[in-house]
């Protein structure tokens, strides 16, 4: 019978990568808690309409990516393909913006968009959010660009670069379609086919598209940042100053836009040229217009999404000591009994230790010891049970000594051997 395998794009994550899914969780968690962020778990499922709306029936994620169906209610439901709108639904159906100021959020979770799978980018992946909502200063952009920084750091990230840009308001943008469809209706012939479509009802997107030939018509395209209103540049402008007060560097891309129609004023990406042709692996940017259209009070919102995926392929291999690994081998169903006392006062203080529930041979149970990588193994047999001791044994340099056949005098050892409290505290 032919095995069930994964479905194209989806996949089982274990081992190191699983590692470092959780250490970059960790760090994330450490700073988003410091700079007063409080973390929501959102559906996976919503409703279509609610990305249709957010996200814009002109983008490639509504036009192409999206997992959507029709359940037995007749109700169109789409796996969600990201995080902001779930966040905005959650703010006004919870009532926040009647009842905070100023609302700091967080959410953890796959997500899922129908592409062609690649390195770094599946059909599912994850991604942890990040949004502000309520908050019009520039301060809070640049808190963000922060954040970014010390959580990069921190996890070792050393070669990347944090690119910005302003996408104006309706106002900029208005006034600038005009004279971008001007400029592309005299290079038609060289965009593609999706672009041709965005030429007319959104040709800011074509910025957005990843075709060669495009990318060399929009490298002479006229730039909307050039064409910002009064405010706008104000907004950016403040953005850099606060910026350079956290004493990061940025780079200014001017032709830098989002792939999702919320975004204004300010936009940014990280980028590093060790992830390939996809180079960006954390995004974001500011919505100050999106709470409203989606049916709430006029309120403004920033935030950035990291692709845990792509950052976990950055992080460095840790150069910290492995989890320290024990053995119990028992020789004998005597030695059986005294399992259960070591392997819980092992756990009563942090101590991983392995056995074989199928007891064989001292050799074959060494062996095993070995292939899990065990660092310290307790052999437990009759002679040692009559004389009141259990040898632990150094897989290292395979020297070995006897110690009380105490629990207690055991995890003693333990921690001074191996997590090198030499006074045994």
């Amino acid at each position: 019978m032919e095995k069930i395998r994964t479905l194209r794009g989806f996949r089982d994550i274990f081992g190191e990568e699983l590692d470092k899914f959780r250490r970059i969780e960790s760090v994330f968690r450490k700073y988003s808690g410091l700079l007063g962020f409080r973390e929501i778990e959102l559906p996976i499922l919503e409703k279509t309409e609610l990305f249709v709306r957010s996200i814009g029936d002109t983008t490639d994620i509504v036009e192409k990516e999206m997992f959507t169906f029709t359940d037995v209610g007749g109700d169109s439901l789409t796996l969600r393909p990201e995080a902001t709108a779930g966040m905005v639904r959650s703010y006004l159906q919870e009532g926040l913006y009647a009842t905070e100021r100023m609302t700091k959020v967080s959410s953890i979770g796959p997500m899922f968009r129908h592409e062609r799978p690649q390195k770094g980018r599946y059909r599912e992946f994850h991604q942890i959010d990040v949004e502000v909502f309520g908050v019009k200063e520039a301060l809070v952009d640049a808190e963000l660009i922060f954040m970014i920084r010390m959580i990069l750091d921190e996890l070792g990230i050393g070669r990347y670069r944090m690119e910005v840009n302003s996408v104006g308001c309706k106002t900029c943008r208005e006034s600038f379609r005009t004279v971008l469809i001007d400029f592309f209706e005299t290079r038609k012939h060289e965009l593609c086919e999706d672009c041709l479509r965005r030429l007319q009802r959104n040709p800011l997107r074509i910025f957005d598209c990843k075709n060669e030939q495009c990318i060399r018509v929009t490298g002479d395209s006229p730039l909307l940042f050039d064409s910002l209103c009064g405010e706008c540049r104000g907004h950016f402008e403040s953005f850099e100053r606060h910026v350079r007060e956290f004493g990061i560097d940025v780079e200014i891309n001017k032709r830098l836009v989002r792939g999702l129609d919320y975004y204004t004023k300010t936009v940014f990406e990280v980028t590093s040229d060790d992830l390939g042709a996809q180079k960006a692996f954390i995004a974001g940017g500011r919505y100050d217009n999106l709470v409203e259209e989606m049916g709430g009070p006029a309120t403004a919102g920033i935030g950035f999404a990291i692709g845990v995926e792509r950052l976990a392929m950055l992080v460095p291999t840790s150069t910290e000591r492995a989890e320290e690994r024990c053995f119990f081998a028992c020789v004998g169903d005597r030695a059986k009994d005294h399992l259960v006392p070591f392997l819980k006062a092992c756990v009563a203080e942090g101590i991983t230790l392995k056995y074989a529930y199928d007891a064989k041979s001292l050799k074959a149970q060494m062996r095993y010891a070995d292939n899990l990588k065990c660092n310290f193994v307790m052999i437990l047999g009759d002679d040692e049970i009559d004389k009141g001791v259990i040898t632990f044994r150094n897989m290292a340099d395979k020297t070995q000594q006897e110690l009380p056949l105490n629990p207690e005098k055991v995890i003693e050892e333990i921690k001074r051997r191996v997590m090198g409290d030499e006074d045994g505290l």
